[in-house]
């Protein structure tokens, strides 16, 4: 089957589950559907170790009755095995708690239009595991060849994940879309014998990723920087507890992101579990910072047509020259946090 003609087919059956929710009882249903598919592959001094494959399809659903909800999910998408899904569901809703947050979005507010971002490459599905095996090696052996000082292997692994996502809801919205993404990672050890007395063992990696085969770097390219990262760090050492500068490798800048993301968002927020609650429009980083949450960017791995409520996503800004912008949140944290700040 196509990839088209996958996706269409999940929408389907998420239209057809939603349909059958309210035919249950339901209020409002939810459903999101995923197929995918993982290859995973890894080699340690030029031997394979692991070889993993497999697929799934899941299905997703959320009922809401009344201002009660219940949240299930399945493996089977016969008909007559959603049709008892949604009568369970149904059922269990009434025995939740009410939660006047949980109830859907505007349908107004719905996407309308599905954007193609470019998120699925062909040819990523047609990578075997002989061929990722083939990969790794190379890589690992590049790595070992480029500096005689690594003298071992944690190993290197080629991976890749195919996958068809459909979500549909009561209020109108129906949407799918396919992506994929391929990664290889080169892990090498080298000897640190630059202390006799303590001799030690210094690992390193080097890795590359994208949602396109054609975009990878290639394999010796990674083995080599990984080679040169690992023997880097020989000599390194603990420096004693100060204020100084520091230079980040641009690598760590994704951990310091990501740090930010985990608490300007409406979740912590609204549970005040963040150190920024409150500051939003004040200065919290260098001027220098700016900081864009831009799920649009084509071909990019974090990009996505719309967002887990059928919202379409869009550009926002996080961090402005250094000020904290509005947190992002999906629907359920803004209502919460409109409440709290109420309050």
């Amino acid at each position: 089957m196509s990839g088209d003609a996958t996706v269409k087919e999940l929408r389907d059956v998420a239209e057809l589950a939603v349909e059958l929710a309210k035919k249950a009882g339901a209020d409002h249903a939810e459903v999101l559907i995923r197929d995918g598919s993982e290859l995973s592959t890894k080699v340690r001094l030029g031997e394979p170790e692991v070889v993993e494959e497999a697929g799934s399809r899941a299905l997703g659903l959320r009922v809401i009755r009344g201002a009660k909800r219940a949240v299930t999910y399945t493996s089977d998408l016969r008909r007559d095995a959603l049709e008892a899904l949604c009568q369970e569901s149904v059922t269990l809703a009434d025995f939740a708690e009410a939660d006047e947050f949980a109830l859907p979005p505007d349908p107004k507010e719905l996407a309308t239009n599905i954007p193609e971002l470019d998120l699925y490459d062909p040819a990523i599905e047609e990578v075997d595991a002989a061929w990722a095996i083939r990969q790794a090696i190379a890589g690992e052996n590049a790595a070992r060849k480029h500096d005689s000082r690594v003298t071992n292997s944690e190993g290197a692994t080629w991976s890749r994940v195919l996958g068809a996502t459909a979500f549909a809801t009561s209020g109108g919205f129906s949407g799918g879309y396919r992506s994929s993404y391929a990664s290889l990672v080169v892990a090498p050890l080298c000897d640190d014998t630059t202390d006799p007395t303590n001799a030690k063992k210094r690992n390193g990696f080097w890795w590359t990723a994208s949602r396109f085969l054609g975009e990878l770097d290639s394999a010796e390219a990674v083995g080599i920087e990984a080679a040169r990262r690992t023997v880097a760090t020989i000599g390194s050492r603990k420096v004693e507890t100060q204020e100084c500068a520091i230079v980040f490798d641009p690598e760590v800048a994704r951990a310091i992101v990501g740090t930010i993301f985990s608490v300007a968002n409406g979740s912590a927020f609204w549970h005040k579990s963040s150190y920024l609650v409150g500051k939003e429009g004040e200065l919290i980083a260098s001027p220098l910072v700016t900081i864009i949450d831009d799920p649009l960017i084509p071909r990019a791995p974090g990009s996505r047509p719309f967002d887990g409520d059928g919202l379409p996503t869009r550009k926002n800004s996080v961090v402005d020259k250094g000020v904290l912008s509005p947190v992002l949140t999906d629907v359920y944290s803004a209502r919460k946090a409109r409440c709290h700040a109420m309050r």
